[in-house]
């Protein structure tokens, strides 16, 4: 069974009597707005939207709310922006620092909206919202009274729970200084049942430089802001949320979410949605950081990737293994040959996990025309756009062996595009072929055993009656297969010398087959 089918037939099975009933499932999931969006958010956000993607073509009412997290104090200064410039605003809140590019109001907006194109771009079907919406509008206001009068209950929880003791004067609230306007460094003292005291200093927190004034001001209406695990679990009341899951971290004995569900449970009186925990998106092993500026951004490989190639990355690895993704080695040619194997199978009729996935791969508003058509691999198109003798379109004919469809032209066009694209930013220099134009230097190094057998392979290509990639293929085997005193790869290491300047390269009779057959012998006869 595809795995977010598994999921969720399980929140189907844990909400029975409400779906009977016609109630919508609520699935939640946020970002932190905090710098350029990681691909690693990704993982996150595709748990959350293929599970209410199954759910909705189960016939199950389903709403996905994604939340911009604006609302959070500024904890870190991303890398590529000036860090003397940004310094000042460290603990104020991410919605009221303005934006460092022109046309966005400001910070979090920037870096917002760039993730939301991302979601829309692959089809998640997201409803956005931002966490100062909830906060600014009283949504928040109960849960903050509750939170206070009951820190007690909180204080237990954390130290029952997560071994973590706060002291007894501990209110889990931060307000916004009336002075500097910074949240982090503003400590709460007291809480008279509509006002809370609170003192802003440097002592609060190491991050944040407080101004030293005190006051005393209401904690409602966005003047407040829970810390994080009483947040979470507020929010899952607040929007009365069904299924969210969080990264693996959170997921630890004595983590956030065991946090989180006990305060929701004891405190809220609320029971916690059904949740999974998702595993970590790596960029060539390395996990991103979008505040410490590290990131691969999502915009980066939403415009490297088509989105159901985008969206094969995220949903074919099950959400509890780790995906490590290297765009710069062969990854991009394997995941679109990973999309022509389910293509071909499900379009031969077999229907199992793979052909599901195939359907999910694909957006919502794609899938009812999915149409069959030749699928040159992605590899083979990375070579042609290389060679300017080449028409991409008369090889890609020649591949499938009859005139290509408009749906053809279509993917091949496709390929094209993507190909290029990776070619310029990603692509292993074992990737980049450039047809010489004379007899690379390389070829002088060759031993005369090499000359030898390009030679005989020469010979034999003029005396052969075709000269097609099949036929060359068989010939070059042939010739490898007589050699004696030079390996096989030595033989084919002398062929990509002499036409790439290089010791490796594409499929030999098919490569040698695209270009002149006069200028094959002679190239090969170390004459061109």
């Amino acid at each position: 069974m595809f795995w977010a089918e598994k999921i969720a037939n399980d929140v189907v099975r844990k909400y029975d009597a409400r779906i009977k009933k016609g109630e919508s499932i609520i699935v939640r999931d946020e970002k932190t707005a905090s710098g350029r969006v990681h691909v690693g958010s990704l993982r996150s956000a595709s748990l959350h939207a293929i599970v209410a993607d199954v759910l909705a073509s189960e016939g199950v009412p389903v709403t996905f709310h994604f939340e911009i997290n604006d609302f959070d104090p500024m904890d870190g200064i991303p890398s590529y922006l000036d860090e003397a410039e940004y310094t000042k605003y460290m603990g104020m809140q991410l919605y009221k620092i303005p934006s460092p590019e022109p046309g966005f109001d400001n910070f979090a907006e920037l870096y917002g909206q760039e993730y939301v194109r991302v979601l829309e771009q692959l089809g998640f079907g997201a409803q956005v919202y931002r966490a100062s919406e909830l906060y600014l509008s009283g949504k928040m206001n109960d849960l903050i009274r509750t939170t206070l009068e009951k820190r007690n209950d909180i204080r237990r929880i954390y130290a029952e729970v997560s071994k973590s003791e706060r002291p007894e004067d501990w209110h889990p609230l931060n307000v916004v200084c009336e002075n500097c306007g910074k949240l982090s460094s503003t400590k709460v003292t007291d809480f008279d049942g509509e006002t809370v005291a609170y003192t802003c200093s440097s002592d609060t927190i190491s991050w944040a430089e407080g101004c030293g004034h005190s006051g005393r001001i209401s904690p409602f209406d966005g003047n407040g802001k829970l810390p994080w695990k009483v947040e979470w679990a507020a929010k899952f009341v607040v929007l009365g949320v069904h299924f969210e899951g969080g990264g693996k971290d959170h997921y630890s004995k004595g983590g956030a979410r065991q946090v989180a569900e006990a305060i929701s449970r004891e405190v809220f009186m609320f029971e916690p949605p059904y949740g999974v925990f998702n595993e970590f998106f790596l960029i060539g092993g390395k996990k991103m950081s979008s505040s410490k500026g590290n990131a691969a951004t999502a915009v980066e490989l939403a415009e490297l990737l088509p989105t159901h190639i985008l969206r094969l990355l995220l949903l074919k690895t099950p959400i509890n293994r780790q995906i490590d993704f290297d765009p710069d080695g062969d990854a991009i040619p394997v995941l679109f040959d990973t999309y022509d194997r389910l293509a071909e199978k499900t379009w031969s009729g077999v229907e199992d996990d793979d052909s599901v996935l195939f359907q999910f791969v694909h957006t919502p508003a794609e899938r009812s025309h999915i149409h069959k058509r030749f699928l040159p691999r992605f590899s083979q198109i990375a070579f042609f756009v290389q060679m300017p003798h080449m028409d991409v379109f008369e090889e890609v004919e020649k591949m499938k062996g009859s005139p290509l469809t408009d749906e053809d032209r279509t993917e091949v066009d496709l390929r094209v595009t993507y190909a290029k694209r990776w070619l310029e930013t990603y692509a292993d220099e074992k990737f980049i072929f450039v047809l010489q134009e004379t007899l690379p230097p390389h070829a002088a190094t060759l031993t005369n055993e090499q000359k030898q057998a390009l030679a005989q392979f020469a010979t034999r290509i003029e005396l052969a009656d075709e000269f097609t990639g099949e036929s060359l293929h068989k010939l070059s085997h042939e010739i490898k297969e007589g050699l004696s005193g030079l390996s096989a790869g030595d033989f084919y290491a002398a062929i990509y010398a002499v036409f790439l300047g290089k010791e490796s390269g594409p499929k030999i009779g098919w490569f040698l087959s695209t270009l002149d057959k006069d200028f094959v012998i002679k190239r090969l006869t170390l004459k061109a």
